[in-house]
């Protein structure tokens, strides 16, 4: 009992480097009770990710698993915050059930694959991003078909980008606007509108796995090269393909602002 007060008064860190010392099963049940909110966190943040076929609990249940043995695992004298090892194994964990779910579905992954490689080598001939018709005749089919399949794949659920617009998400590409329409003027709140409309409208006219990648790196909130491990390709080409996207965003946002 007399432990217990001692513990309440100590750091995560401090209670940490004590249990790495003394192994003690009820220091280890405290730890992870205090850890506990970090795996909540990150299943909540990348829900998105698995919500066609988990459910938020199971992967808690899933993620305190996983922050138990980690807790045994971790090493002080590699000089990386606890917070940090469990946050990237709770991701590693969450990405490798969605890859064994498939929760793309195949139709898209292989599209997305055929028109990478199709990208991916244009790019390295070319030394620039191809056009829609460059694509099209590298895959021998019509301009008509190319842009039809990337319409019909983008109608996908799992490339909705609707909460990167989210107005109370700070992190989203819709930045710096007021936080509720309550505090802002009519032409604030006005203006808002509009630059959200420019901007969805900009992303629904990007190609498939443009919108993929921003997808999963603004709303799953995934590093470049997880979405790489998820989506099958290079690190570089991840990076490429968003580079391209942000790119012709940016384009469209300045076009609207100086017109306007």
């Amino acid at each position: 009992m007399e432990e217990q007060k001692q513990w309440a008064e100590l750091s995560n860190e401090a209670l940490l480097e004590e249990y790495k010392q003394s192994g003690d099963k009820e220091l280890k049940k405290v730890l992870v009770m205090r850890y506990a909110c970090l795996v909540k966190n990150v299943a909540l943040k990348l829900r998105g990710v698995y919500a066609s076929f988990a459910q938020v609990d199971d992967i808690i249940n899933e993620g305190i698993i996983l922050l138990m043995n980690a807790l045994d695992k971790f090493d002080l004298s590699q000089n990386v915050k606890f917070e940090t090892f469990i946050c990237k194994r709770l991701r590693g964990m969450i990405i490798d059930v969605a890859r064994k779910q498939d929760w793309i579905p195949r139709s898209v992954r292989r599209h997305m694959r055929e028109i990478d490689e199709a990208n991916g080598q244009l790019y390295t001939r070319l030394g620039r991003a191809p056009t829609d018709q460059e694509v099209a005749g590298h895959l021998g089919i019509s301009v008509e078909r190319y842009q039809a399949e990337l319409a019909k794949t983008a109608l996908c659920n799992v490339l909705s980008l609707d909460m990167m617009l989210d107005e109370n998400d700070s992190d989203t590409l819709v930045k710096k606007l007021p936080q509720s329409d309550a505090d802002a003027q009519p032409e604030e709140r006005y203006q808002k509108k509009e630059m959200q409309k420019v901007l969805r409208d900009s992303i629904a006219g990007l190609r498939e796995n443009e919108q993929v990648v921003l997808s999963l790196y603004y709303q799953k909130m995934l590093q470049m090269k997880e979405i790489a491990k998820v989506l099958g390709v290079s690190e570089p080409r991840v990076s490429q393909i968003h580079s391209n996207a942000i790119r012709k965003l940016r384009a469209a946002m300045t076009a609207y602002i100086y017109d306007t």
